[in-house]
């Protein structure tokens, strides 16, 4: 079972989110994600456990409880959601350049 772990505290470490989940069980991965730009957390993380009936457990466990003052949120992952991929920034509206029609006030 993948567990998503949100309203992590900046300072947490995955040895400390892996501790804390396998008091509940086996814990197969834990990980924190981290701002590429950055290199900070982004303040959440998953959690992998083998067994689901344990997963369940942690999540009924651990949901609402407090990590350096600020109260975990835990439940089940959900799928990724697929995102368009355009390294090169994509349409994203506004003057584009490029435009072989004339300069930007001549009418077409």
């Amino acid at each position: 079972m993948k567990i998503y772990v949100g309203n992590l505290p900046y300072s947490a470490t995955e040895e400390q989110l892996k501790a804390m989940f396998s008091k509940h069980g086996e814990v197969a991965t834990a990980s924190i994600i981290i701002d590429r730009d950055t290199g900070r957390s982004k303040g959440f993380g998953f959690v992998e456990m083998p067994d689901d009936s344990k997963g369940g457990q942690a999540i009924q466990a651990l949901n609402e409880v407090a990590m350096d003052g600020r109260n975990l949120k835990v439940n089940e992952a959900r799928p990724r959601e697929e995102r368009p991929r355009n390294s090169s920034g994509g349409d994203r509206g506004g003057y584009r350049g490029g435009n072989d029609k004339g300069d930007r006030n001549s009418r077409y």
